[in-house]
């Protein structure tokens, strides 16, 4: 598959420059690393840093801003930035009251976030780490992949650091967001990467996969396609399982190569099924956060919500991808 890029190698620095020059009112870029900070330093507030491989957009750059992150850090596509681009990223960040790392469960992730910490505490940086695990289509809790709820952490926490809480304040509200949020995804058709131009994932035309990861990665089963009605039965079903609190945030997330009006047709069949089962959809969220270059499926996300979750959610924010 053909891509608009000038250089395979250039993917992720180009479209960082171009983030950065399309948005210079918000957005700067830290010298020499593919990490990018708010244009207004953060002073005397708890920041919030988020990032991992790139091909994800909106997320992670697209939720920099007030309420939300303060610095994203921009691997390369599906590949962990290392731990000194993070650490480059939390000194960006810091303002001095400390700074909250949100990391997705995955493996080069952590590992290299949690190297960034230690180095960032020898340079006298509080720091504090939470990490989301979402992704109910893998069995066994600790391991579980973090997607697209990772954006209700961005959101919730970075408006708590707003309000001005404390690091560990801000944790706190983090780990009972992560705690609540379940998600789970499908695809139609793989996505593409950039260096190779071959799809990451093989399916067949008629096939659909429930339970994608954001990489592609293997989910709970490969079968023949069914009606966007049956698919959301299906992935509800295994939400719901999980969720039994009544009162929820929903997020219909697209993977890169869904169109709004699909996500809407889907974002439908959702309501009403959560409906029928009697829950109270609180706060709905359709739209592309949490992509996968141009992946042709989508995710369902629901959180339980209190009324400090939702006032968190409906905080003001200026991050051009929420």
């Amino acid at each position: 598959m053909d891509k608009l890029m000038q250089d395979a190698n250039r993917f992720v620095s180009d479209m960082v420059d171009g983030l950065v020059l399309a948005h210079p009112d918000l957005y700067a870029k830290v010298d020499g690393v593919n990490v990018i900070k708010r244009k207004e330093p953060l002073n005397g507030k708890v920041a919030l840093v988020s990032g991992g491989g790139s091909g994800h957009e909106p997320a992670h750059a697209g939720f920099i801003g007030d309420g939300m992150l303060a610095a994203a850090v921009c691997g390369e596509v599906f590949t962990s930035p290392t731990p000194d681009m993070v650490l480059e990223g939390i000194k960006a960040a810091d303002g001095g009251k400390g700074v909250l790392l949100v990391v997705k469960n995955y493996s080069g992730d952590v590992m290299n976030f949690d190297m960034a910490k230690e180095l960032a505490e020898l340079e006298d940086i509080e720091v504090e780490t939470v990490i989301v695990r979402d992704d109910i289509a893998i069995k066994k809790e600790e391991d579980r992949r973090g997607v697209a709820g990772t954006i209700f952490v961005h959101k919730i926490a970075g408006a708590a650091a707003a309000e001005g809480k404390s690091l560990a304040e801000v944790k706190a509200v983090a780990e009972k967001v992560i705690a609540g949020v379940r998600s789970i995804g499908m695809a139609l058709s793989p996505c593409y990467m950039p260096e190779s131009g071959k799809p990451g994932f093989d399916l067949h035309e008629d096939e659909m996969e429930i339970g994608i990861g954001i990489h592609g990665e293997k989910g709970l089963e490969r079968k023949p396609i069914a009606s966007v009605e049956a698919i959301v039965t299906e992935l509800l079903d295994r939400l719901t399982a999980e969720v039994t609190d009544k009162k929820v945030a929903v997020m219909v997330n697209g993977m890169g190569g869904t169109p709004e009006s699909e996500l809407y047709i889907t974002y439908k069949y959702v309501a009403e099924q959560l409906q029928a089962k009697g829950y109270d959809i609180v706060r709905p969220f359709v739209g592309n956060y949490m992509t996968s270059l141009e992946m042709h499926g989508f995710s369902i996300t629901l959180l339980p919500v209190d009324d400090e979750l939702v006032g968190y959610l409906d905080a003001k924010t200026n991050a051009i991808g929420f």
